[in-house]
């Protein structure tokens, strides 16, 4: 591992007046410490009581609440936040805010799942009573056995717990790790038993990439109509620079009276005939030069299709002209269109 560039300036120790530094050896064994204590809880865990939890949340009929709170609320957050994604109706149930309100939320077809490393959490503690009222069905996830909050719950799921990675045992960083990854494995068994497909899951994401490259379909990133630079093949290629360079696809469509796509001619085919034919580029006209077999789409083609066609060989394209079953052209794809749209 290298040395920390020399321009680097670290703080210096407040108590001596000396630059900070962290060892490498010291910074390692920390993390084959994390490794062993989360190995632990692997090992240890209660797979029965795991099964129960899961299948618990499978068979609600209402919303899955997650609550918790400091480092374990923020935990409890993020795993509602993960079966949401999932397209699982869950939510955080903050115990503060519960008690001036937002109980109101809860019902008796719902499950409200409390995170607690000590499970002797006072916030929690008072919300159980009143969280029972509306007839919620109650699930403590704790790591100190014979605690208050597993004694008043429905279920309690114990997350063993070896020690903190903290010298002091005190600092909330392995309990938390665990009690992330408990959760979000359960999230995913409860996603592999509803059979989610991954079309399903990109609609719970329409703005990231896997989203869009499953949703967005060629006609909704096409140009059309006025957008498109539309010649005839008896049109000069001279008559043409205005219409090949405004419209920002790098390419002209050529097409016959009613609309059928002849072929296209690109800018590269621009400065091969310039360089080829010199002063007589005059007098050709579009259809003497164009390409009469161009790749092509059709609308209803997954955009993310669209991008590899263009990448395909014998060599990559920049643009798809976009036609109908009838060979009718209808809008163009560009590679900086797919790009722009995050594909």
């Amino acid at each position: 591992m290298g040395s920390l560039p020399p321009s680097l300036d670290l703080p210096a120790d407040p108590k001596h007046g000396q630059q900070r530094q962290i060892d490498e050896s010291t910074l390692l064994n920390l993390f084959k410490s994390q490794q062993n204590h989360l190995n632990y809880f692997f090992r240890h865990l209660d797979l029965s009581q795991a099964l129960s939890f899961s299948q618990t949340l499978l068979n609600t009929t209402g919303t899955i609440f997650f609550s918790g709170v400091g480092k374990s609320g923020f935990v409890a957050n993020k795993i509602s936040q993960t079966l949401v994604s999932l397209g699982i109706r869950a939510s955080f149930l903050n115990p503060v805010d519960a008690l001036h309100g937002d109980i109101g939320a809860l019902s008796s077809l719902d499950v409200l799942v409390l995170f607690s490393k000590s499970g002797n959490t006072d916030e929690l503690l008072r919300l159980v009573p009143c969280a029972r009222a509306k007839g919620a069905y109650l699930v403590s996830v704790t790591s100190v056995e014979g605690n208050s909050l597993a004694s008043v719950c429905d279920m309690n799921v114990h997350l063993p717990l070896e020690r903190e990675l903290c010298p002091f045992d005190l600092a909330p960083v392995t309990s938390t790790a665990i009690q992330m990854v408990f959760g979000d494995t359960v999230a995913i068994a409860l996603m592999e038993a509803r059979n989610l497909t991954k079309e399903e899951y990109a609609t719970n994401h329409p703005a990231g990439r896997i989203g869009k490259s499953l949703i967005f379909k060629v006609k909704d990133v096409m140009k059309k109509q006025n957008e498109l630079p539309v010649c005839r093949e008896g049109d000069l290629i001279m008559d043409q620079l205005v219409e090949l360079t405004s419209k920002g696809c790098g390419c002209l469509l050529v097409v016959d009276p009613d609309h059928h796509l002849i072929g296209t001619f690109t800018d590269g085919d621009l400065r091969r005939t310039l360089k080829a034919s010199g002063e007589a580029i005059f007098k050709l006209t579009v259809g003497e030069m164009c390409n009469r077999n161009p790749r092509t789409i059709g609308p209803d083609a997954m955009a993310v299709e669209a991008m590899k066609k263009m990448e395909s060989p014998p060599s990559p394209v920049q643009f798809l002209p976009v036609i109908s079953d009838q060979n009718v052209l209808i809008g163009i794809i560009t590679l900086h269109g797919l790009v722009s749209a995050g594909l």
